[in-house]
């Protein structure tokens, strides 16, 4: 897992690109902190920061690979983790190739060599990468299936600009930082346009797709989208196929040569997969988890605590386990806040951003690489509106906080021309016009699909940047083994009844594994990622926006009404809505201003 940079223009030859895709790349330090490196030519400049996991004493980058003159002929600059690297490599001997190092990133330089634009298809994993085919002149961008590593890029002349966070393209020189109105009215009505980002001219790679920039210009080619397919086993086989592919999944997810953890909640999902990691790892697993000081308040999507459930799956599985508890003063601290925000590139979201931030700081520690159950909601149906009555429109809209609480304290003007209801509906039919097409299925079967589309392609890749981005801050890789396609394509795929057979949200994952969880995991209710009761925090965030409040020329207030946050902090402490729209005050004018 590692930071990339770079900048290419086949037409001219690039002024002082080295100098300046160094300055990119060193914006990057956090995400590489084991090694970097820039190789330049006339026409291009790459640049990398490694984190290392694989083989840690070779494969520095940009990697190079050279003809019988001794002239480079492929260059690549790689992140992430191709997980079929071993077997890919095995072919690739069979048909002649030479291997230096024990890295998956010689695999992948290798692959592109062989297969052309046909490699990203062979790989199995998260990556985003950038390969320099010097004969042809030619740059390739290449994002995996599911968006689970970053890749954004800027037009800039004939050539384009690359990074893993849009902080480097900045750091060209060459592209100015600047809200773009389409970027934040996506924010604000929680959704995510493919390839769109928060930054004025600046867009991503899209997931399952490769960006070539040569002579000819700038094209999108896709080489991998969700398609709908008739699922012929029966739902005893689908849940050994489902338990056979988690089984392959987290052996080869658990392979490291540096130390390696698990993220545990004491949910479904977690917990599978560190039941499941156990039995592929010498020795006890490494887990952790994040709690708050304080009494444990319930509510309508939190029911019950993390804790007393990760106490079972620790004994039940026999794991090196370790809490994180928090009070009020870390995840309210302006600092943690500050960083946050810039690791992100984004405004964040209140103590859920912060607490994550200071576990994955915590985990960094004692491992260099993570496993989290993020995805799993997504791929087999565990959000409570996936389980309610479906309205057209999309399912979480009145979930996020955004929905309401963020709009409430817009100006009127900027609000009228947002105008994020209409920006939201235009954009829901555009995701569902995406949505493929199983002919002659049941409209409740085929709305379900859409839903599951819906949460894959505009939901999940928000979960992902933010997860990629908290985690690489301090160096630490996340791995997301839910994320793996072969997974995903087979559960879109499965009928409804099946996902809910057992009356239950995420009846195949939990048939898959229950062989291996106590039984109080395998029966509790879904909870999401816990947040602090402590009135602690409210006190010190009411402090902070009084504050702002008290600054009149903050940049914030070119959005934001000051009279309406004014009038939110006189409301009681215990409104979750008035907590979320004063985070999110504060981190607005945090992202404006930095």
């Amino acid at each position: 897992m590692c930071g990339i940079a770079g900048w290419a223009d086949p037409s001219c030859p690039l002024p002082d690109g080295g100098m300046t895709v160094h300055r990119m790349t060193e914006t990057l330090a956090a995400r590489g902190p084991d090694d970097a490196g820039v190789w330049a030519a006339a026409h291009v400049a790459f640049g990398h920061r490694r984190l290392a996991v694989l083989d840690p004493a070779n494969g520095r980058q940009p990697m190079v690979a050279y003809d019988d003159r001794d002239e480079a002929t492929t260059v690549l600059s790689y992140s992430g983790e191709v997980f079929n690297h071993r077997e890919l490599r095995v072919e690739l001997e069979l048909l002649g190739h030479k291997f230096r190092t024990d890295t998956d990133t010689e695999v992948v330089l290798h692959a592109c060599l062989e297969w052309g634009t046909d490699a990203p298809r062979r790989l199995n994993g998260m990556f985003a990468f950038a390969v320099w085919d010097a004969p042809r002149r030619r740059l390739l961008l290449v994002r995996d299936r599911l968006g689970v590593k970053p890749l954004c890029y800027a037009r800039h002349g004939d050539g384009v600009l690359f990074a893993s966070e849009p902080k480097a393209l900045f750091a060209s020189g060459l592209v100015a930082p600047a809200v773009d109105d389409n970027g934040l009215r996506d924010f604000l009505a929680s959704v995510r346009t493919p390839g769109m980002t928060l930054h004025r001219g600046v867009h991503e790679v899209r997931p399952g797709t490769m960006l070539l920039v040569d002579a000819d210009g700038v094209r999108e080619r896709r080489y991998w989208s969700l398609d709908a397919q008739p699922h012929e086993d029966d739902l005893a086989t689908t849940v050994d196929r489902i338990r056979e592919l988690l089984e392959d999944i987290t052996e080869r997810h658990v392979r490291a040569d540096v130390p390696l953890g698990a993220l545990l909640s004491g949910g479904l999902d977690s917990s599978a997969l560190v039941a499941l990691g156990q039995r592929f790892t010498a020795g006890p697993l490494r887990t952790f988890s994040v709690g708050f000081a304080g009494e444990f308040v319930p509510d309508t999507l939190r029911a019950t605590p993390d804790a007393p459930y990760v106490r079972d799956v620790v004994a039940h599985c026999g794991l090196d386990h370790r809490d994180l508890v928090l009070g009020s003063a870390a995840p309210a601290d302006p600092a943690v806040r500050r960083a946050v925000v810039d690791a992100r590139d984004a405004p964040a979201t209140g103590d859920m951003d912060t607490s994550l931030f200071l576990l994955f700081k915590a985990v960094r520690e004692h491992s260099t690489v993570a496993l989290s159950g993020e995805s799993a909601d997504e791929v087999f149906g565990g959000y409570p509106w996936f389980h309610q009555p479906l309205a057209d429109g999309y399912p979480w809209r009145y979930f996020t906080g955004r929905s309401g609480t963020y709009l409430a304290l817009l100006r009127d003007d900027v609000a009228a021309e947002l105008a994020i209801g209409a920006h939201r509906e235009a954009h829901y039919r555009q995701a569902i016009a995406e949505v493929p097409v199983l002919p002659g299925e049941p409209a409740e079967r085929r709305r379900m699909r859409e839903v599951f589309h819906l949460h894959l392609t505009r939901w999940l890749p928000d979960l992902l940047d933010r997860k990629d981005r908290l985690s690489m801050a301090v160096g630490l890789e996340v791995r997301v083994p839910f994320c793996d396609h072969r997974l995903v394509e087979y559960a879109f795929n499965a009928p409804w009844s099946f996902q809910t057979f057992d009356g239950r949200e995420k009846s195949l994952l939990r048939a898959a594994v229950a062989d291996l969880l106590p039984r109080s995991v395998t029966e509790r209710v879904k909870a999401p990622y816990p947040a602090t009761h402590d009135p602690g925090y409210d006190v010190a965030i009411r402090s902070q926006a009084a504050d702002l409040l008290a600054t009149p020329n903050a940049p914030v207030w070119t959005y934001l009404d000051p009279a309406r946050l004014s009038e939110r902090l006189a409301r009681p402490s215990t409104d979750r809505a008035t907590r979320a729209g004063i985070d999110f005050a504060l981190n607005l004018d945090l992202w404006l201003t930095r």
